[in-house]
Formats: C-alpha cells, structure tokens, sequence
C-alpha cells in the first residue's frame, strides 16, 4: 500500500534520540496514575454510596492523587530544568503537537488544584494512605464543593479524552508515520 504523498513527505524519520529516562518514567507514571485516578472514580460513581468497596476506592483516589501532585510538580520542574528536549515539527502537526501538551499540562493544573479545593470543601478528612491529613486551608462549603466536584469531574473527562488523542497521535506516528516520534518516549527500546 503506497502513502499519500503529503504523508510520505511527513514519514521522513525524526530523531530516534530518546528523552532521558527521568523524563520517560515520570511521563509513564503520569498516564498510569491518570487513568488509575479516572477508573476509580468511575467505578466508585457506579456504586451505591455507602458500600465499602466505594470508600475504599475513594480512599485511594485521594491518595494516589496526592501522589500524582508529587509526581507531576516534579515532571514540571524537570521539564523546565533538566529534561530532553526536540524540535517540534514544522508547520501545523507542531502547532498540534504544541497547543495539545500545553492543553493537557494546563488541565492537569487545574485537576490538581480542583481536588485539593474540593476535599476542602467537603470538610472530610484529607489522608494519605491512612498515614498523615493534609491541612484544611478553609472550612466546608457545600456549595463550593458541588461546584467543585462538577469542574474536578468535567476536567477529568476532557483530560482522558485528550489523553487519548494524544495516544492515537502517538500510534499514528509509530504505525502510519514509521517517524520514531513514539521511540523516543517509550520505556524499553
């Protein structure tokens, strides 16, 4: 099967230099703590409040969001300090490229911040694995916390739904492409 033209000009390979193994772990530990995150507050929502299975899960949703916020502080200052770097891809798909990992950082950002506001509104415990609280920065407001809960549940979905888009990109390049752009994040290899 022959490539379109305008594809097979883009297929050209890119750099296969990988990003450097900090770089490559924090952004792996990053997709798999999100979509952990999402699945358990989707199996938690699917449950009848109460149940045991649905407090355990958002036990653990609270705690591993704290440790995403850990680990995504941390991919924030390694990227602006210390990790790899390309060059992006001329014209449109490096505009693309661009606006969907600043979107994503964006969003993360915000679902960071939207967690921690909404706990705190609830007025419930803010533990770690059962082992410390985090400090309540402001009392419980219930009508901050639906707010709350409504944007920290909105934002979730729009961030799977650009993560995926950004995984079907990311196969697009390996599969389609063939440009080594996949490569470069991948753990092995």
């Amino acid at each position: 099967m022959a490539l379109d033209p305008a594809v097979a000009g883009a297929s050209a390979p890119i750099s296969t230099t990988r990003y450097d193994r900090w770089t490559i772990c924090l952004h792996w530990l990053s997709a798999i703590l999100v979509i952990g995150l999402f699945a358990a507050a989707y199996i938690w929502n699917s449950l009848p409040p109460g149940t045991p299975l649905r407090k355990w899960l958002q036990a653990i949703h609270i705690s591993f969001g704290l440790v995403f916020t850990v680990v995504f502080v941390l991919r924030l200052f390694w990227r602006s300090a210390k990790g790899r770097h390309f060059a992006r891809d001329a014209g449109a798909v490096g505009i693309l490229s661009k606006g969907m990992h600043i979107l994503l950082y964006v969003l993360l950002t915000a679902q960071v911040l939207l967690g921690f506001l909404l706990r705190w509104a609830q007025g419930e415990p803010f533990l770690f694995f059962g082992l410390f609280s985090v400090p309540s920065l402001f009392g419980p407001d219930k009508g901050l916390a639906h707010i709350f809960e409504w944007l920290h549940n909105y934002t979730a979905w729009t961030i799977i739904i650009l993560a995926a888009g950004h995984a079907v990109a990311a196969l697009t390049h390996h599969y389609l492409l063939r440009d080594g752009v996949l490569k470069r994040m991948l753990p092995i290899g």
